[in-house]
């Protein structure tokens, strides 16, 4: 990743929207590719616009909501706008201690009318959104619809409910506030524009707290004329006359475990984004043809293995080849290897991450190179030296090479960057995208083992004007058994379920970032989700997403609390019908709840932090438990020099113990001899408990009947789903995350 800092100017990230789909052959997704955006400030006697201006805009469009703030708790932002959008843009911002609270905020005001294009807001009290949260889901719906209407064109919004998101941790934590997301579409005679989106956040108490604005829309945008499109049904024939199918291997990488996987997968073969609604004509990376596009044959790059580039390197060696690949023809920029830190991938591979930096007199660019340590080849690069020579006012551009040449070039560097590599890659077919601003195309090379094409393995280079290497990333999974492809579905079978599942869906694009233009495009659609696949030895679709629907539970007084766990990740049950939520359950289950209630969990990154730790005998690094009770132990919950015996149904007492633990109250518990209490059976307990037991009843964590707390009795999945919220609350209360 490119880190910079620079004076005079704010820096934006780069939006490359290629999305999670577009490594699916069947999915499609159109995708656009946007420049860097740099964003140019304005000199404070440029604006006309007050800092109270903007105030009072923030508070009609949130009425009462900031009543409390005085106008000196907002801080004006530098205005500024962007090369290809003269629009001014204008950042308040807000920090105020209320109560001993934090309340902190943000919002950017653009153009003439002042509308909100970025709102960020963290209120004092979110204490009615945890669960169960004060508005549902459909209350939020509405008042995020009803909030878009007061907008100048929000009547031409609609919710788009296939745009929820995707969220990389495995679980909601109950500690937090609930919070609904909503994406609405823009459209234009009643047809979706694909890049004019609002995201709307309302918390689970009612509150607005985030909203953003895709601001791409042009007064000079122009649109295809609807009434000129051809009917669904005509594209759809068109598309299955010309669908036919090939398998594929595909890496799917779960974000919860760290873990890859390889699915053996159909995929349709031809390579488009969708149809033109008008024309009926197929649209590819760089345009439209009338023909469908060939199915190019594969191509190995070289039919044996090459040698590598080094047998072995050393850190210092490292260092030299950075330097010899990074040098720049400047006097004016000084080349800093800042440091080089080694690790193994998954597959326990030595690599090497060097971390680089272009100093000049008033600013600087820095990133990272990543190198094989075993072959001293570069695996992951990208040329900032364009951007730093432009940064100095250096005219670098050039006229794009012809396809071919670009291509020859690319292999020429794949050759000589990674010779190691590309016995298992072969030529690209797939059309290179080409950045007509900078001249820049972008190619991919498959993996290919048996045969089969890898998706989600690739080389990726980019080639310059002028035939530089521009960017080379390696995706590479080390692996020996690939899934089988004897008793796989006939490609006829599958061939048949895409024609099936195919469905259309229609909405105005701009091909090219910098037109203003609006085409209308027919995208296809497998299975009603961009993010499907078929499985070839199954034969039934699967997501991507590893998503599948949560088992719905009932309960006479448990039944919300339960299946807000299983929807949230945090209490996994497989089947909704044999599932007895009275049942005792284990120190293991039970531990696991707790610990994914309050933190989220990231097995890959737990293995990894406690590889080298392991507190109890009988929970080493291969037990399934580990990850859960090395968290524990790291939390406070569990101590090192308890014992710990995952498979013991767990004790109203022991849970009472973990409970205290989680709020930090274990001196005051171990201090038993200072309370009274009530409770008639604390006879029933060692001693060492009573102030545990005392606690976590008059906290109301846990329950006790007719002044009867049963320390020694089991406690049921029901009784762990209840009592878990309360403690989520106090936790919330005193803002002890974990």
């Amino acid at each position: 990743m490119k880190h910079m800092r620079k004076f005079g100017i704010l820096v934006t990230s780069t939006a490359l929207t290629l999305g999670i789909a577009t490594s699916i052959g069947h999915a499609q997704s159109p995708y656009e590719v946007q420049n860097e955006k740099v964003a140019i400030e304005v000199q404070n006697n440029e604006v006309e616009i007050s800092k109270n201006v903007l105030i009072q805009k923030l508070k009609s469009v949130f009425p009462k909501q900031f009543d409390f703030l005085a106008n000196s708790d907002f801080q004006l932002g530098n205005a500024h706008h962007y090369p290809d959008d003269d629009r001014i843009r204008y950042d308040l911002s807000f920090h105020k201690t209320v109560k001993g609270k934090d309340v902190y905020g943000s919002v950017t005001f653009v153009g003439d009318e002042l509308e909100i294009e970025n709102f960020y807001f963290e209120p004092i009290d979110t204490s009615e959104a945890l669960f169960p949260a004060k508005v549902s889901k459909e209350d939020a719906r509405k008042i995020a619809t009803d909030f878009l209407k007061n907008f100048p064109d929000g009547k031409n919004y609609e919710i788009d409910e296939t745009n929820v998101g995707y969220h990389y941790h495995s679980n909601q934590l109950i500690t937090e506030p609930i919070r609904y997301e909503f994406s609405f579409v823009k459209k234009h005679n009643d047809i979706p524009i694909s890049n004019q989106r609002v995201y709307v956040t309302v918390l689970g108490n009612g509150e607005i707290t985030q909203l953003y604005r895709d601001s791409q829309t042009s007064s000079k945008a122009t649109y295809a004329n609807s009434n000129l499109v051809k009917s669904e049904q005509t594209i759809l024939d068109k598309v299955k006359k010309n669908l036919s199918v090939s398998l594929k291997y595909q890496i799917n990488y779960n974000y919860i475990t760290g873990e890859e996987s390889v699915a053996l997968v159909y995929h349709p073969s031809i390579n488009y984004n969708g149809l033109n609604a008008i024309t009926g004509e197929w649209q590819t990376t760089n345009g439209f043809t009338k023909d469908a596009p060939k199915v190019a044959k594969i191509e190995k790059l070289t039919s044996k293995p090459l040698s590598p580039k080094y047998n072995g390197i050393t850190i210092q060696e490292a260092k030299k080849i950075a330097q010899n690949l990074l040098k720049i023809d400047s006097d004016k920029v000084e080349l800093k290897i800042d440091s080089v830190h080694e690790y193994e991938n998954n597959s326990g591979q030595p690599f090497l991450s060097i971390q680089y930096s272009y100093n000049w007199e008033y600013g600087g660019y820095g990133s990272t190179i990543e190198m094989n340590k075993k072959t001293g080849e570069i695996v992951s690069y990208h040329d900032m030296r364009g951007d730093v020579l432009r940064e100095l006012g250096e005219n670098t551009n050039k006229d794009p090479l012809s396809k071919k040449e670009a291509l020859n070039k690319a292999i020429e560097h794949v050759k000589n960057m990674i010779p190691s590599y590309i016995h298992d890659y072969a030529k690209p077919i797939d059309e290179p995208y080409l950045e007509k601003g900078r001249g820049i195309y972008n190619f991919a090379f498959p993996r290919v083992v048996n045969g089969i094409i890898v998706e989600g393995n690739q080389i990726s280079v980019s080639v310059g004007p002028d035939g530089s290497l521009y960017s080379l990333y390696v995706n590479h999974l080390d692996r020996d058994n690939w899934p089988s492809t004897k008793n796989i579905i006939t490609s006829e079978n599958a061939k048949n379920q895409f024609i099936n599942a195919l469905s259309l869906n229609l909405q105005y694009m701009k091909l090219d970032p910098e037109a203003t233009h609006y085409e209308l495009i027919y995208s296809p659609v497998y299975n009603e989700s961009q993010f499907s696949y078929l499985d070839a030895i199954t034969g039934k679709w699967s997501s991507i997403l590893g998503e599948s629907d949560q088992p719905v539970v009932t309960h006479p007084s448990a039944e919300e609390e339960l299946n807000f766990l299983i929807q949230n990740k945090i209490l996994e049950v497989k089947d909704s019908n044999s599932f007895n939520a009275d049942t005792s359950i284990t120190n293991g289950e039970a531990l696991k709840i707790i610990v994914k209630s309050l933190s989220h969990f990231y097995v890959y990154d737990t293995v990894e932090l406690e590889k080298s730790v392991q507190t109890f005998d009988n929970i080493g690094p291969k037990h399934k438990l580990y990850t859960v009770v090395e968290q524990a132990v790291r939390m406070g919950i569990l101590d090192s020099e308890d014992s710990f015996n995952p498979d013991s149904n767990l004790t109203k007492e022991q849970l009472a113990v973990w409970y205290i633990r989680t709020l930090g109250l274990e001196l005051a518990a171990k201090n038993y001899d200072i309370y009274k209490s009530n409770l008639l059976d604390l006879g029933d307990t060692k001693s060492e408990y009573i102030g545990y037991i005392t606690l976590s009843y008059s906290l109301k964590l846990i329950s006790a009947e007719n002044n009867q707390f049963k320390p020694k009795s089991e406690v049921t999945y029901a009784d762990i789903a209840t009592s878990i919220f309360t403690l989520a609350r106090s936790i919330h209360h005193n803002k002890r995350y974990y």
